[in-house]
């Protein structure tokens, strides 16, 4: 996997959490894009350990994952659960 996601997944993301491929603001396209992000970077951390922007970037993604997951919890607990499944973020 490379660190940058190209428009073509990002879109394809859209389409599957979001309804549509416009349709980027949607809180499970959001998490869901967060989380394509987060596996991108740790990927990357491993290879580069000393990377200490990069780790900086993971821990600012992870924690605006975690308020979108609280936001999406709190309005919707069935949609939440739902997609903590099917992303696979949770134990």
């Amino acid at each position: 996997m490379s660190v940058n996601i190209t428009t073509d997944v990002k879109k394809s993301l859209f389409k599957e959490f979001g309804g549509s491929e416009q349709n980027s603001g949607s809180i499970e396209a959001q998490i869901a894009l967060l989380t394509m992000e987060v596996k991108n970077l740790t990927v990357h951390l491993t290879a580069n350990k000393k990377d200490q922007a990069g780790r900086k970037a993971l821990l600012t993604k992870v924690g605006r994952r975690r308020k979108y997951l609280a936001y999406l919890q709190r309005k919707d607990i069935v949609k939440y659960r739902e997609l903590i499944k099917e992303l696979g973020i949770r134990k």
